[in-house]
């Protein structure tokens, strides 16, 4: 007699789903007049109305959190990793002056766990509205066998906005500007790989406390979001460029914006490396031209201005909770960045 097979008994159980997405569209609740359906139509809804924009440049992006995911959820810091997601997609676009608007995200689960998903959605949410914009639809999808029971990947899509006037994408730099370190708060979500394999290979780093802080909570802190602190500079038209420093660290983001003929020339000595770092050189004895490439190194984003401008940008960043200090200048060149002096560990 053949055995009779159903949705459920393949893995897949639409009746989770289902309860999930009930609970998840409180989490999407909002008060934008510009969305124009509710959570659980087939696609989202969203009038194209941006309020002091005259010429409007859609700013697109798709991101995901990497590994870091996996030790978020092994170590239920689901929230945690729901505000990387949101945090890296939306400091990508605003290197660009661009102002985030709205999100689509996409939980791909090897079971379908209500609570999990639930709060996933929820931290979401609550980090678009944390950014001035807003979650407004997305995919769940369980896959069983392709992922194991308990496993997630993330990601999300973001659409932002800057009038065509005001983008910034580097074309202003000129010879003579600083390069400005504006600092992170730790790994953001680039050099997990490696982090994993140390605490493969040498398990007792993780008995390290980091500012207070267990190892672990450490090197899960959520990537720092700069919107905020940046978004009142925008206007001003004093900011020349901006660099989102991830994976290929300083060197590989900071020439992604120079201008032909121009170089950024970048003193190690003067940046402000983080204890985290410390720890992970100590302990894994990696080459600094490794942990310059892999790690952000403290620098979350790189800003490039007028010398005139830079007392004034600093004043203001400081205000908003940011540290920053002078890690080098723009000199005639070829795109490339060039490094003097040495790390201080």
């Amino acid at each position: 007699m053949t055995k009779e097979l159903s949705y459920e008994s393949s893995g897949v159980n639409i009746d989770v789903a289902d309860a999930a997405k009930r609970e998840m569209a409180g989490s999407m609740e909002t008060s934008d007049t510009r969305v124009l359906n509710r959570p659980g139509a087939f696609a989202s809804l969203f009038e194209a109305k941006f309020e002091g924009v005259e010429n409007p440049v859609l700013v697109l992006k798709a991101e995901e959190p990497g590994s870091k995911q996996l030790l978020a959820f092994q170590h239920d810091k689901v929230e945690g990793v729901c505000y990387d997601l949101i945090n890296h997609l939306v400091n990508d676009i605003i290197v660009m002056g661009a102002k985030p608007e709205v999100v689509l995200d996409i939980i791909l689960c090897g079971k379908m766990e209500k609570d999990i998903v639930v709060r996933i959605v929820d931290a979401i949410s609550k980090a678009c509205r944390a950014q001035d914009c807003q979650l407004i639809g997305g995919e769940t999808s369980e896959q069983p066998k392709v992922l194991p029971a308990g496993g997630y990947m993330l990601n999300a899509s973001v659409l932002g906005v800057v009038d065509k006037s005001k983008i910034i994408d580097g074309s202003a730099i000129k010879k003579g500007d600083v390069v400005l370190s504006i600092a992170s708060n730790g790994l953001h979500t680039n050099g997990y790989s490696l982090v994993r394999k140390l605490m493969e290979e040498r398990p007792e780093i993780l008995n390290e406390t980091v500012d207070g802080d267990s190892f672990i909570d450490a090197i899960l802190r959520p990537h720092q979001c700069y919107y905020q602190p940046l978004k009142e500079l925008f206007p001003t038209g004093k900011i020349h460029g901006l660099a989102h420093i991830t994976g290929g660290g300083v060197e590989g983001n900071l020439n992604r914006i120079l201008p032909e003929g121009l170089s950024a020339a970048v003193d190690l000595s003067q940046i402000e490396v983080l204890e985290l770092f410390k720890l992970i050189k100590r302990y894994g004895g990696v080459n600094d031209k490794d942990m310059m490439r892999t790690f952000n190194m403290g620098v979350g984003i790189a800003l490039v201005a007028d010398p005139a401008d830079i007392p004034a940008i600093s004043a203001h960043l400081t205000a908003n909770g940011c540290a920053v200090n002078p890690i080098g200048q723009i000199v005639d060149g070829d795109q490339t960045v060039t490094f003097t002096g040495e790390l201080r560990y």
